[in-house]
Formats: structure tokens, C-alpha cells, sequence
């Protein structure tokens, strides 16, 4: 079945065209014998019985002694006189003799179809082994016997044949015709529609779900009268209403980062005289109440946590205006290795494992801004499951590099700070020596925690979004760590995404390769 409009409409067309030509055919084939039979019985009717006859009193031998009067009578006509059923004499005119041809050669059972003609004086078709198909007509003898005359069909079958013929060639040429020219007619007619096709498309891979969007040019004007037309003018009016709303969203969207953008600016001089005011105010060699001590605390604390919420909008906000970010080659086993330190000193009761190829892997970014993806990464880990817990983290090519894979094995995990307490360090699958080829390198944090609610898992990289409720505990965080690694990933050129369920828990994050080796 052709899937295309324009296949479909050539194809219904030529369906429609075999149709009628085949029913054109039948009909003028039927009306072409039919009217060749009528003049046979036209003739018969006029000698029927005339050439019978004459068989019946020119007998001068024994059986087919006399062979009747032939003058007159078309080649091929068909003599026969039956008594009692029984064929006593038969003839038939030869083309180009005088005397008619006995019909010896009639079996026994073309006699029986003789003999079973109704004598009724109207034609009826017949077929005779030894003479082929006749139109026949008999009438009643004056003596009690049945005269038979009969003309051959060969001349009308071989007339509606030739003009079959004829037709199936015919209409083979209309066909192939038709096929043609309708192929180039729907061509030009579905233009316009092509067209919007096109602008559809243009419009699909354009990128609306955030920033700001240019959209193509409308549909050229087509004719309202045409259904095309209404379509395109229906579609050009959408275009426009689309075009619209986003200039809206983004227009608000700008007052919104330019907002965050100056509020964190502003607000970081205000946190850091408070903070330092209460850090002074704590240094107060003067005896000082619990109660007071324990309100400079929270008030440190808080305002601690209040600018780490500002720093966290301010980069977003950077992030969101395009600032570029550094481009220096980064050894990201080496961020890897120490965030999963860090995170063991924060999370002793949590169990953490590497899995890293034998060779460090490169890829080109901003150090700092990596290792703030891989921290807030384990942080989430960290903070929304419970102690015991699993946390993988693994790093490896998403496609080999070339010079083979490089195999398992557990490197060396250096002392210090960051390295202390990291456990299970092992090369993963699939791990690379010197990863540095076109593909993308994937880091994955993978838990078996009691996993992420469906109802939240859309909306996890937006900001302010929290799972305290679903999972085991809260953290007191700001919902902006997975909203900036979205942004710091995006900013470099790649993904991040998140599998989750009951048990087990990956996010993935794709960066494009560096192109130098650690």
C-alpha cells in the first residue's frame, strides 16, 4: 500500500481507470457479439430450412445420394435434415465449389445436439465436434421430419477477439499515459502542500524548550480557496501565535536571570558583613549567654547556607547568559578520584566505589566546574539515601578508542586527602587506556537506594526541585545541585540523564572527549 499522498492519489487514479476500461471492454465485446448474432439469425431466418430442403429431393445415391442446392448460400452454411431424431441427411457449403460437402463427419453426439434444437424459429448457439461452434435455427419439415440450417461462429469469435485485442493495447497505452501524466499533475498540485511540509519540518528541529527561538519563514501564500491554501494560511496564523508566546517566555525568562543574576550579586556584600559580624560577635571575649552563642551559631550557619544558595543562582544566571567557561584539558579521573574522597569523609557510613580504566582520561573544560558536577553528583547520593548504601562511580568511553581496550585492574589509589577510605577502585567495562578518541566519555554515579518517585523524575533538573518526601532522609539542600549540573554539562557540549528504580539508581553524564592524554 504506498504511503505517500501523491503514490496513493496516482495509484487511485489508475485503479479507477483499469476499472472503467475493463468494464468499456466487456461491455463493447458483449455488444459487438451480440450484434455479429443477431445478423447470423437475421440470415437464418431468411434461408432457414431452404438449403435442408434441397437435400431432401435430389438423392441419387444411397444415404447422402443428393446434396442440395448450394446456390446462394454463404460458405460454411450448415444443411441438416432429421427424421425421427436421426440425421438422414446433412451438408455444408465449401467456398469455392459448386456443390455442398456432405457432412459425413457428424458424430453421434452432434446429431444428439441437432436433435435437441427447439424448433421455434430463433437461433440458438451450438457446438459440433467435427464443424466447431454454429448459430443454428429449425423449423418444422412438411412431412414430419426437422430441417436444420446453421452458420458458423469462427467469423464473429475472431471479430471480438481482434476487437479485445485491440482494447487491451488500447487501454494499456491510456494506462501508461494516465500513469504519467498523473504523476506530474499531482506533483505540481501537491507543491504548495510540499511546501508546507517543509516549513513543518524547519520548525521541528528548531530547539523550543528554552532560550531564544527564531522561527523560519511562513508558508508563501497560497490560494484560500483551496484546501491547501486554508491549510497554509492555518498554519502561518499557529507560526505566528507560537512566535509570539515564546518571544513572551523568553522576554520573561530574561527578566527572571537578570533578577537572580543582580539579587545573588547584591546579596553577596549583605551575607558577608553578616556573617562576619556574627563571627566577631562569637570572638567576644565577654561572657555571652548559651542562648545568645547558640543564635551567633545558627545565624553563621545560615547565612553560610544563604550564600552558598546565592553563589549557586549566580552561576546559574552566568551559565544561563552564555558566559563561556574555561577550555583547559582536564583529568577527570583524577576529579573523580577526589570527590568520591571528599564524599567518604562526609559519608563514612555510605560504601564507595571506582570504577576506572588503567589510564587517566582528558577531556577539555572548566576543572572547577567539573568537579562541582561530580560533588553534587555524590552529594545527591549522599544525601537521599540511607547509610549502607552502595555508590558506584565509573568512567569510561561510550564507544573504544582506537588501540584496543585497555584492561581491568585496580590502580593505585594515592594517600591524602580526597584518597583516604575510597574502596573497591577497579577497572570498569568497556574502560580504555588514554581515552581521548571523537566519542563522548561517560561518568555514571550509580546507587542501590530505594530509588527516585516517577511523579518527580520530569522535573529532577529543575531548580528548587526536592525528594525529601520520597526518599529516606532530608538534606537540608537547596534543590539547585542537579539544576547546575544540567547547566554546567549543557555549557560543555554534552548530556546528563537518570535511570531510576527501586534498588538502583544511575545518572549518566556524556562530555565530549579531550584530544590530549592524561
Amino acid at each position: 500500500m504506498p504511503r505517500t499522498i501523491r503514490a496513493r492519489l496516482v495509484a487511485g487514479v489508475l485503479v479507477l481507470l483499469t476499472l472503467v476500461c475493463a468494464g468499456v471492454g466487456a461491455v463493447t465485446s458483449l455488444a459487438m457479439e451480440r450484434f455479429m448474432v443477431d445478423r447470423l439469425d437475421q440470415q437464418l431466418s431468411v434461408t432457414v430450412g431452404k438449403f435442408a430442403a434441397t437435400l431432401e429431393h435430389r438423392r441419387e445415391r444411397g444415404g447422402y445420394g443428393g446434396y442440395g442446392d448450394s446456390r446462394g448460400q454463404s460458405p460454411g452454411t450448415l444443411g441438416v435434415r432429421l427424421v425421427g431424431g436421426r440425421v438422414t441427411d446433412a451438408a455444408v457449403v465449401v467456398p469455392g465449389e459448386a456443390d455442398p460437402e456432405p457432412g459425413r463427419g457428424l458424430s453421434a453426439h452432434d446429431a444428439a445436439v441437432l436433435a435437441s434444437v427447439p424448433t421455434d424459429g430463433h437461433g440458438h448457439s451450438v457446438e459440433l465436434s467435427a464443424l466447431d461452434d454454429y448459430r443454428v435455427m429449425a423449423v418444422d419439415g412438411g412431412d414430419g421430419d426437422v430441417l436444420v440450417n446453421g452458420l458458423p461462429l469462427e467469423g464473429v469469435n475472431a471479430t471480438v477477439h481482434r476487437l479485445q485485442f485491440i482494447e487491451v493495447v488500447v487501454f494499456a497505452a491510456a494506462m501508461v499515459f494516465a500513469g504519467v501524466a498523473g504523476t506530474v499533475w499531482v506533483r505540481l498540485s501537491l507543491r504548495p502542500l510540499e511546501r508546507v511540509a517543509a516549513t513543518a519540518r524547519r520548525v521541528s528541529t528548531l530547539p523550543l524548550a528554552s532560550g531564544e527561538v527564531a522561527l523560519p519563514d511562513r508558508v508563501p501564500d497560497e490560494d484560500p480557496r483551496t484546501e491547501v491554501g486554508q491549510v497554509g494560511a492555518a498554519f502561518n496564523r499557529m507560526l505566528g501565535h507560537v512566535g509570539e508566546a515564546l518571544a513572551r517566555r523568553h522576554a520573561s525568562e530574561q527578566r527572571m536571570r537578570t533578577f537572580a543574576a543582580d539579587a545573588s550579586h547584591e546579596l553577596r556584600t549583605p551575607l558577608a558583613t553578616v556573617r562576619a559580624h556574627a563571627e566577631l560577635a562569637r570572638r567576644d571575649p565577654g561572657e555571652v549567654s548559651p542562648e545568645v552563642r547558640r543564635s551567633l551559631e545558627r545565624i553563621d550557619a545560615e547565612s553560610s547556607r544563604m550564600g552558598k544558595l546565592v553563589d549557586d543562582l549566580l552561576l546559574l544566571a552566568r551559565l544561563d547568559a552564555g558566559r563561556p567557561l574555561a577550555r583547559d584539558p582536564v583529568d577527570l579521573t583524577r576529579v573523580v578520584i577526589d570527590a568520591t574522597g571528599d564524599a567518604r569523609v562526609s559519608a563514612p557510613g555510605h560504601r564507595w566505589r571506582l570504577e576506572l580504566p588503567e589510564e587517566p582520561v582528558t577531556i577539555t573544560g572548566d576543572a572547577d566546574r567539573i568537579h562541582q558536577v561530580v560533588a553534587n553528583l555524590l552529594g545527591n547520593a549522599r544525601s537521599h539515601t540511607p547509610p549502607g548504601t552502595t555508590v558506584t562511580v565509573s568512567v569510561r568511553a561510550a564507544s573504544p578508542a582506537p588501540g584496543g581496550p585497555g584492561g581491568a585492574g585496580d590502580p593505585e589509589v594515592p594517600d591524602g586527602p580526597g584518597a583516604s577510605g575510597v574502596s573497591g577502585v577497579s577497572g570498569g567495562p568497556g574502560s580504555s587506556g588514554g581515552l581521548g578518541g571523537p566519542g563522548p566519555v561517560e561518568l555514571a554515579v550509580a546507587d542501590d537506594g530505594p530509588g527516585i518517585p516517577e511523579e518527580i523524575r520530569d522535573d529532577l533538573f529543575e531548580r528548587f526541585v526536592r525528594a525529601d518526601k520520597a526518599r529516606s532522609r532530608a538534606s537540608g539542600g537547596t534543590g539547585l545541585g542537579l539544576a547546575i549540573v544540567r547547566a554546567v554539562v549543557t555549557a560543555h557540549g554534552g548530556t546528563v540523564g537518570v535511570d531510576s528504580r527501586p534498588g538502583r539508581t544511575v545518572f549518566r553524564v556524556l562530555l565530549p572527549a579531550g584530544t590530549d592524554r592524561g
